[in-house]
């Protein structure tokens, strides 16, 4: 039995960040020495050879929300289950890629008549598994029981799945109250390496208005906006621009009162100052700037984010600027927050 998951947002950096277990603790080596330039470099990989570091042992907590499915066998039977610990509704595609001895439903319910066309009702899933697709929306915190199949023989053989997930009520409007502070200290300029519409990496959906911002490693991060934590990653030291750097960057998600969700990524080792499910205000400090996962230097990858209906998209953003004008971010300006 195989499966494969993907989960949105934010872009493919992030692709599986929000399938970990809670509250698992581990323990992990870091070393810890100086680069070149003098600058401190702390990671799980060994240092150049005559390099004089430190070794510590470390224990980390995962904290993120376990957004996932998982596969039992239950009287007999079959079952794929739907789990959402995050506050916030997701939207789950289960895929049956090969049902091997698996027995599909041939007319589950839900999946004919009206309501199906109109989509599965809130925590119901809609399922025609018979053509090898259940569909469903999950309320925050909570599991659905996406299918039940009989199977033939002793054991489940051949039978393969891959599902997504897609975080945010569908539909969600961009509707801002206010525009969005810039993401660092006040007063403080940095320079934009990539917005749109640059599409140096930014190809996808999700990430085509995402902004880069050039900030130090270790720069003090503060919310654009205010809302809800929803997903997180803390634990992660590696980057660079490798793409099996992919799901390592650490990053902080929050749902504003639109339904659309605010990304911070490639933060700082370790950095975060908030939880799941923990209110933040607009200028709130949530954590450092850092070179986590898929990147070429230290820099924010900051997007607001929508759930456009089992896919997730970006929009655009404006930024306050002096005496509060709008400000569009452009590649290369220099951004102040105010």
């Amino acid at each position: 039995m195989a499966r494969r998951a993907r989960v949105s947002p934010g872009s493919a950096l992030l692709a599986l960040l929000a399938v970990a277990n809670c509250g698992v603790l581990y323990a992990q080596s870091l070393y810890k020495y100086r680069d070149a330039t003098g600058a401190w470099v702390y990671t799980d990989r060994e240092p150049p050879t005559g390099t004089k570091s430190q070794t510590m042992t470390v224990e980390l907590e995962v904290r993120a929300p376990s957004i996932t499915v998982e596969q039992s066998i239950e009287g007999g039977q079959l079952q794929l289950s739907a789990i959402n610990e995050c506050a916030c509704v997701v939207q789950y595609a289960l895929h049956i890629d090969s049902p091997g001895n698996v027995s599909l439903p041939a007319a589950p319910a839900g999946a004919a008549g009206p309501a199906a066309a109109a989509g599965p009702a809130a925590g119901q899933p809609d399922m025609a598994a018979s053509r090898g697709v259940v569909h469903a929306e999950l309320q925050p915190r909570s599991r659905a029981l996406l299918l039940t199949a009989s199977y033939a023989g002793a054991n489940v053989v051949g039978f393969h799945y891959s599902w997504r997930a897609v975080l945010g009520t569908p539909g969600a409007t961009h509707h801002p109250h206010q525009l969005y502070r810039a993401p660092f200290a006040l007063g403080a300029s940095f320079r934009v390496s990539q917005a749109y519409p640059m599409r140096m990496t930014h190809v996808t959906p999700d990430s085509q208005y995402a902004v880069d911002i050039v900030v130090p490693d270790g720069t003090p991060i503060y919310a654009a906006r205010e809302g809800t934590v929803i997903n997180l990653r803390h634990d992660s030291f590696r980057g660079a621009a490798d793409a099996s750097m992919m799901d390592q960057a650490n990053m902080v998600e929050i749902l504003q009162d639109d339904g659309t969700i605010a990304l911070y990524a490639h933060l700082h080792w370790e950095s975060l100052r908030v939880q799941p499910g923990q209110a933040v205000r607009r200028g709130q400090y949530i954590a450092d700037s850092g070179n986590t996962g898929l990147s070429t230097g230290p820099h924010l990858h900051f997007a607001v984010i929508r759930n456009a209906g089992m896919y997730a998209e970006s929009v655009p953003v404006q930024f306050a600027g002096a005496s509060g004008v709008p400000v569009t971010p452009q590649t290369g300006m220099m951004l102040t927050a105010y």
